[in-house]
């Protein structure tokens, strides 16, 4: 039995009986399974990645909601003058050409989008990283600064956006009753000010995602492993150090979570906006989301061109995940 090579020595019959006893799945295993897997997969499809794809294809046709989509009939000039075109025809990129073109409000909101991205990435990530390590160290009431801390997060955005309203009231407002502005006459108007509007409810929308971010972060310090700040407190880094070097390159799951997060939340905003306007636009709070709703959901309904907002928006959504994506994995190919 030894002179005999290695491939031809086989386990015990037993062995390889229990071996394959134990991954057999019974009838009932597979349907739960199944059931496991298929349900949560089909309400992705049904109600992400059909969406989506519906959008996209909708952005190259001109369509009302009313009658038929085709994509084989070319949306040509009328017959007689002054009609509109025919209904749910092939449109082909000329709801991107209005878009970029001859569409007034389309680079506005696309600025304030990426502006709103900015304040997020610069402002409320940091700083929910910062309440994260000042609670991790197990300061006292760190329990009650936590609450206190994500209490905006438990909120919902239209409660959030009423709350920011009493406080930037104009004449009854804390802020302008704080600093001797209330009166009629020199009232600050935080919310109708076109040069004011933007960063006043980027405010409230920070107040609320400093909170989220503390929460991941401190999750991502609790799973990291105290042997690794004790050998950098050994070898002679100070607090600062054995963070920077230590202790965020571990989180880096955590990181690319907080960047999507971060992405998608900046761009998705839209609730603080249609509270502050009373669901009407307002100069100075045009953002992508706002627009779409107005198109699809508006007294024109043009879900053609609002589907062809909602591709755009969603473009810029993948193009910073993406990179960061690519770059971060990208470096951890490298030998």
């Amino acid at each position: 039995m030894s002179s005999l090579p290695a491939e031809r020595v086989r386990p015990p019959v037993a062995k390889r009986r229990r071996r394959r006893r134990s991954i057999r799945l019974t009838r009932r295993d597979k349907i739960v399974a199944t059931l496991l897997v298929g349900i949560p997969l089909l309400i992705d499809l049904a109600f992400v990645w059909f969406p989506a794809l519906a959008s996209i294809v909708l952005s190259f046709t001109k369509w009302t909601g009313v009658g038929h989509v085709s994509l084989t009939t070319p949306c040509t000039k009328p017959l007689l003058p002054g009609l509109p075109a025919k209904d749910g025809c092939f449109y082909g990129v000329q709801n991107y050409h209005r878009a970029f073109t001859n569409y007034p409000d389309f680079w506005p909101a696309v600025r304030h989008n990426v502006l709103w991205l900015i304040v997020f990435m610069v402002i409320a990530t940091p700083l929910g990283m910062l309440f994260a390590v000042l609670l991790d160290r197990g300061i006292r009431g760190s329990r009650i600064y936590q609450s206190i801390l994500f209490l905006p997060v438990m909120l919902s955005l239209a409660l959030i956006g009423i709350i920011w309203e009493l406080v930037y009231s104009q004449n009854y407002g804390l802020i302008n009753t704080v600093i001797g502005r209330n009166g009629n006459d020199n009232a600050i108007d935080w919310l109708g000010d076109p040069h004011l509007n933007l960063w006043s409810v980027m405010v409230e929308a920070t107040w609320r995602q400093a909170g989220y971010v503390m929460v991941l972060y401190l999750a991502g310090l609790k799973a990291v492993d105290p042997a690794l700040r004790e050998a950098a407190t050994i070898d002679g880094a100070n607090a600062w150090q054995t963070f920077w070097r230590v202790t965020f390159p571990v989180m880096k799951p955590i990181n690319i979570v907080i960047l999507v997060v971060t992405v998608i939340e900046s761009l998705r905003a839209f609730d603080l906006v249609y509270i502050t306007g009373k669901g009407n636009p307002v100069h100075g709070l045009e953002l992508l989301s706002v627009l779409v709703t107005q198109n699809i959901v508006g007294e024109t309904q043009q879900i053609g061109f609002g589907s062809t907002l909602g591709v755009v928006l969603l473009v810029i959504a993948l193009v910073p995940i993406t990179i960061f994506l690519y770059q971060t994995f990208h470096r951890e190919e490298r030998p």
